[in-house]
């Protein structure tokens, strides 16, 4: 867990400071834990601690610039165009970044004095939680900020997703919170000073994987609180989005507390919180997801995880929303099986789904578009991603025909995807607006212009005809003059007059003459030319000088009305983008079921786990690729004991596949109550509401923990927490100690839950003396991975069949993985030895275990051999075939 970020105190400022290092200062102490980017022009500086702080992560060169009591100012830089790209690696290094920006022109500052500088303040603090660029985020990933509070002894987490706008709020045990937290995997998470001390509310947060940031207990308690949620949707009550617990409410007043902060006042949007009450998912813990590798190997990486081996998305937000299934799989039948209902109907309408696929592969990202322009930091291409989506909402939805015939219709789930994608009146008039006035290509920032589309704005065209072909306009004013007067006249310009008409003192006598009802207005006499205007060229010359400006200006308030109609039309929006995302997710959990042939479980609130064929989803996607077959296993628990054991006990060698047989078993479980369908030839599952996997070793030196210590810690919270309904895999409890220690241990762990807890259990060890376990307990049963010897190798045959194991076979392992010949032979005698001896109970000590044997001598080859592998039977004759068969007789004599 990381501690509350912060920086060594800052110098304290002096009376003597210049006025631009004033506002430094005051800039310093709104954000002092966060490194302060300070616009000066072009680049962004960064000064004293700041500055020897981001040059030692960015690799910038570190200067000086001025003093400060009597000591020279560290000083870095980054260029305002490649603020990006440094940003990211900050955020990496789970470092805090205020943008401090330059408020206004050097004009404006102009007008309040001449020795004015430019106002500067703080528009953004860019956290690892509140990121919206897509430079800075993974597309298929969510980024989250989380808050956790704990009132009376309920605890509740409350999630936001800034980029997408989406809030979640969970009300839970003080014991679930470390688990309820870990799904969401947040990138940051928010607590009170007080709580951080919390040795329970620590705990959870280790396991969180976010930057943690403490704030004060004020910001928490439970009025200010509501009243900072309700401002921040604008509402008098927070009753119309549910009856929230004190926990939540706390909870929700940290996020929105954090975003008034982090955004500047800039106010997000949001959809209403989604309240989930721990009963409405399956609780999978910390060390379960790491060792299950559900999202995430245990390297931290998405390749090789169950959600990059099922994903076939073709849209980011599609992307998220199957990696949120997967992650927080229901716990209730009804919508778990509402869910797979989805995924059968558009299983079986292949050229449908091939269709809908097709058409979102052209769909942007609408909702962190949405999210970006409402935080004002969105440009052009959010808005033509807006149109994008809104365009292919309506083609999807008329791919659906709605059939009167109640067996044909879509299923609930689609039908409310649909239901979203029926646009509003107003929402059809943006998409019409940015239809017809942003262009096909627009740039990525609204102040380059150049993004409104010809026509749309007569008085814009006008400006930009100005701006870009003046000089054709001149001419023709030009022309039209000399036609007027027959006076040969030259349009110039310069700074003084501006534009003007030029003649030679001869030819502009006639125009003296004429007198005051003359068009042409005299302006100045040289020694050989004479200058004039007219009202015409005096109010052109204003446009075009100031038509650049005026184009600009008129595309931005433009793009300023597409924002605000996009800000208020958000949750409409939203649900676009979720009824999209919500679509993708469910054709590609279809399309990955065709590809690996997988069948949709049943699923009932029975204690039955039933799987016939089943197959680890990740190993055999990798077995396929490298041209090899997966061999599928049957596994059947109860926790009733009605036709099979609750708990099996798993023996046989290493490398058989007793770690891969229960991983499978738990990911179909995951798979199941996420609403996928399961690679298997059938599958009834008895809804699971915990699920736990103690399967691999790992320590955790940091804390003063062994890998022994680990196994124990994890195994205690699986005894303490699961029920009959839950699901449970163990793998090797008790190998860290001495045998008959982990013996004991492992065998006390079986009886509890088997007799204590009652949960379906898969509990593979290689204490063989466990298989007794299935005389003595009323519902146990014992497995083995099958293996075989075959001319002195060791054959896996990844079957797990009744019965329990013989033998290990780690010998024969250690010699696979390319244990030296000597120690492995001088191991076989020693087990053989102890084998022999076994019922005299051998001493240990009668043993030479340090007397290493002679290496075996290598083998002699025979000349049989060496002859038959000399033969080249292609190359052979007939009668040359039949000599050296003759000579192999001869040499076998």
């Amino acid at each position: 867990m990381n501690a509350p970020l912060s920086h060594p105190p800052q110098p304290a400022p002096t009376e003597g400071v210049t006025p631009v290092m004033a506002q430094f200062w005051a800039a310093k102490a709104e954000q002092p834990d966060a490194i302060v980017f300070f616009r000066m022009g072009d680049f962004y500086e960064l000064f004293f601690t700041d500055a020897e702080v981001a040059s030692a992560v960015l690799g910038i060169t570190l200067t000086k610039r001025g003093r400060h009591q009597g000591e020279d100012i560290p000083m870095a830089g980054v260029p305002v165009h490649a603020l990006e790209g440094y940003l990211a690696r900050l955020i990496r290094a789970g470092h805090r970044v205020a943008i401090c920006e330059q408020i206004e022109t050097p004009a404006e500052a102009r007008k309040r004095g001449s020795k004015s500088i430019v106002a500067r303040g703080i528009v953004r603090v860019v956290t690892p939680g509140t990121l919206t660029e897509d430079s800075l985020l993974d597309a298929r990933g969510a980024n989250r900020l989380a808050a956790v509070c704990v009132r009376k002894g309920r605890a509740a987490v409350a999630v936001v997703e800034l980029s997408a706008g989406v809030v979640d709020s969970v009300a839970c045990d003080l014991a679930d919170l470390g688990t309820t937290l870990a799904a969401f995997r947040p990138s940051e998470v928010l607590v009170t000073d007080k709580g951080f001390g919390d040795p329970d509310l620590k705990t959870a947060l280790e396991g969180s994987g976010g930057v943690v940031q403490a704030m004060a207990s004020a910001v928490a308690e439970p009025g200010a609180a509501r009243e900072r949620v309700q401002r921040l949707y604008g509402v008098a009550s927070l009753d119309g989005f549910g009856a929230f617990e004190e926990a939540e409410v706390c909870a929700l007043g940290l996020v929105a507390a954090y975003l008034e902060t982090t955004q500047a006042g800039r106010v997000p949007a949001l959809s209403p919180p989604r309240r989930s009450g721990e009963s409405g998912f399956l609780a999978i813990d910390p060390a379960t997801r790491l060792s299950l590798e559900i999202d995430r190997t245990q390297r931290g990486e998405r390749e090789g995880s169950l959600l990059a081996c099922i994903d076939r998305t073709v849209t980011s937000g599609g992307a998220r929303a199957l990696a949120e299934r997967i992650s927080r799989p229901l716990r209730d039948p009804v919508a778990i099986n509402a869910g797979l209902d989805a995924v059968e109907w558009l299983l079986e309408r292949r050229d449908l789904r091939r269709d809908l696929r097709d058409g979102l592969k052209a769909s942007a990202d609408v909702a962190r578009a949405v999210s970006r322009l409402a935080l004002g930091r969105g440009g052009p291409r959010d808005l033509a991603a807006i149109r994008s989506g809104l365009t292919i909402a309506e083609g999807i939805a008329g791919l659906f025909t709605l059939s009167p015939d109640p067996l044909n219709a879509p299923p609930a789930r689609i039908m409310g995807c649909l239901d979203r994608l029926t646009l509003s009146p107003e929402v059809s008039r943006l998409m019409l607006a940015l239809a017809e006035g942003l262009v096909d290509e627009p740039p990525h920032l609204a102040r380059d212009g150049g993004f409104v589309r010809p026509g749309f704005r007569p008085e814009l065209d006008e400006a930009l005809r100005l701006r870009d072909d003046s000089r054709r306009v001149v001419a023709d004013l030009e022309a039209r003059a000399v036609r007027e007067s027959g006076v040969p006249f030259k349009i110039k310009h310069n700074a003084v007059l501006g534009y003007f008409l030029e003649t030679t003192a001869k030819h502009a006598e006639p125009l003296f003459r004429v007198g005051p009802e003359s068009p042409f207005i005299h302006r100045q006499t040289l020694a050989a030319q004479v200058r004039f205007t007219t009202v015409e060229l005096s109010e052109l010359d204003a446009k075009i000088s100031q038509a650049g400006h005026r184009a600009l200006a008129m595309e931005g308030e433009t793009f300023e009305t597409w924002r605000q109609e996009v800000q208020r039309l958000a949750r409409p929006l939203q649900a676009v983008a979720d009824a999209l995302a919500e679509l993708d997710a469910t054709a590609a959990l279809s399309e990955w079921a065709e590809e690996t042939g997988a069948v949709r479980p049943v699923v009932d609130g029975s204690l039955v786990f039933d799987v016939q064929a089943g197959r680890h989803p990740v190993v055999e996607a990798a077995v396929r690729k490298a041209g090899d077959p997966f061999t599928p296993n049957d596994c059947r628990t109860d926790g009733e004991g009605q036709g099979c054991a609750r708990l099996s006990i798993v023996t046989g060698p290493n490398m058989a596949g007793k770690s891969t047989f229960l991983r499978q078993n738990a990911l179909l479980v995951v798979l199941a109550q996420a609403g996928a369908f399961v690679p298997a030839r059938a599958m009834r599952l008895g809804v699971v509401d915990r699920l736990f996997s103690r399967v691999g070793a790992g320590d955790d030196l940091a804390r003063g923990r062994s890998t022994f210590m680990m196994e124990m810690v994890e195994t205690a919270a699986i005894l303490t927490q699961a029920t009959p309904h839950s699901f449970v895999v163990l793998d090797e409890i008790g190998r860290g100690t001495a045998t008959y220690d982990g013996l004991a241990i492992a065998w006390a762990c079986a009886e509890a839950l088997h007799d204590v807890n009652r949960a379906r259990t898969l509990f593979a060890t290689h204490y063989h003396e466990l298989a007794r376990l299935e005389q003595r307990l009323d519902h146990v049963c014992n497995l083995s991975m099958k293996a075989r010897e075959w001319n002195g190798e060791l054959v896996f045959l990844h079957e797990a069949t009744s019965g329990a194991a013989d033998r290990s076979y780690g010998v024969q392992v250690a010699k696979l993985a390319g244990v030296p010949p000597a120690v492995v032979a001088r191991a076989r005698a020693v087990l053989e030895r102890l084998e022999t001896d076994k019922a005299a109970h051998v001493r240990l000590d009668d043993l030479p275990l340090f007397a290493l044997m002679e290496p075996p001598a290598p083998p002699i080859r025979s000349a049989v051999i060496e002859a038959v592998e000399a033969l080249d039977p292609d190359a052979l004759s007939p009668r040359e075939a039949l000599e050296a068969l003759y000579r192999l007789k001869a040499l076998a004599k």
